[in-house]
């Protein structure tokens, strides 16, 4: 009788999980709902979405439908602009631009949400660019 190694029963998560539980985080935030929500539309917990998010947990095919029906997405929203390279997630990739991580926690959180919503919502260049100006004028401050 083959024994099955408990350490290999169930797949560990890698870096591709992890780019698409990152995706998950900021959908799901930019539709401006709970992991408990989204946890409730999907049939599990909100750990375990909170588990699909860190990519400590893999997402099937099935749960990855469900969770693009939630988010009101196609499946395929979660892996566009993913690095070819997947060892450079978080690094980012020689054809990308890198994200510095502490960019990427901002812009998934409430305020980060906020403001690139505000943002996206100012539709003149020029006014974009004085915010921009401002911005960086009040970050050089130490307030």
């Amino acid at each position: 009788m083959l024994s099955v190694d408990p350490e290999k029963k169930r797949a560990k998560a890698n870096a591709v999980d992890i780019y698409v539980g990152r995706r998950i985080r900021q959908r799901r935030r930019w539709q401006n709902m709970s992991q408990a929500a989204l946890g409730e539309a999907i049939g599990v917990t909100f750990q375990q979405v909170q588990k699909y998010e860190k990519g400590s947990n893999r997402v099937g095919a099935g749960r990855l439908q469900q969770i693009s029906d939630a988010l009101e997405v196609h499946p395929s929203y979660f892996f566009e602009d993913m690095p070819d390279d997947t060892q450079s997630i978080g690094q980012g990739a020689p054809n990308q631009a890198y994200i510095p991580p502490e960019v990427i926690e901002f812009a998934a959180s409430d305020e980060g949400v906020e403001l690139i919503r505000a943002f996206s919502r100012v539709g003149n260049l020029n006014v974009r660019c004085r915010i921009v100006k401002l911005l960086k004028s009040l970050g050089e401050h130490d307030w």
